[in-house]
């Protein structure tokens, strides 16, 4: 599904060059859940930023779905990001003056989609995370780990091969944030590829596999044989 080969990520100013991903080797397969950990400043958010094709990389090769994706320009990569990749974020980022189904709608009216077609796409994973029965509702009327369900569902309504999720359970409580945690592992276990950054250890113990990241390359790989005893 995702497969790095000796990618480099570059900033530059007039003074001086910052390496944020450096020789950058990685292999996601499809229908795994990865958890991506490491320090502050360890380039995290830059591999997530460019595994998302929110930006492009300096060199090196990246994979996606058999795509290699390095010699694409922006709106290339904005129609393969559409068609495969989902995003759920820490903030939500939903709309407040729109109701739950609206907000799950904008990104398919910008996709292109009927209305019949948006409208079963919008039903399906409104039942799949349990909030069916409050789409006229406004975000404000929901708790945080209910918003960021509504996050996850906007995602899902693209129906996206390869998931990103970046500090999903950062601005909820311990039980709010086990809640999230078992619906994604039910996303995965419905064949949807996941790579979670997070902060939380005993999250990512959860995940399949951990990946550490520390100056800009894989540190260390950790593999959980049995997942689903972690989190019971």
């Amino acid at each position: 599904m995702l497969k790095m080969h000796k990618v480099r990520k570059s900033f530059r100013t007039d003074t001086i060059e910052t390496h944020a991903l450096r020789d950058f080797n990685l292999e996601v397969k499809e229908g795994e859940f990865i958890a991506v950990t490491g320090p502050s400043g360890s380039g995290k958010t830059t591999f997530l930023n460019i595994a998302g094709l929110l930006e492009a990389h300096s060199g090196g090769q990246y994979l996606l779905d058999g795509d290699d994706v390095s010699g694409l320009n922006d709106r290339q990569r904005s129609r393969l990001r559409n068609e495969k990749i989902g995003f759920i974020f820490q903030g939500f980022n939903l709309i407040p003056d729109l109701n739950l189904f609206d907000n799950i709608d904008v990104p398919l009216r910008y996709r292109g989609f009927k209305a019949s077609e948006r409208r079963r796409r919008i039903d399906k994973v409104l039942q799949q995370v349990g909030l069916a029965a409050r789409a006229k509702y406004l975000p404000s009327q929901l708790s945080g780990g209910q918003q960021q369900r509504i996050a996850i569902a906007r995602a899902l309504a693209g129906e996206p091969r390869f998931l990103l999720a970046d500090e999903p359970t950062g601005n909820l409580d311990s039980l709010m944030a086990r809640q999230v945690m078992e619906l994604l592992e039910l996303v995965n276990d419905w064949g949807t590829t996941i790579v979670m950054v997070t902060h939380d250890p005993d999250l990512a113990r959860r995940a399949e596999r951990n990946i550490q990241i520390v100056d800009g390359q894989v540190a260390d790989l950790e593999y959980h044989a049995n997942p689903a005893a972690l989190s019971a």
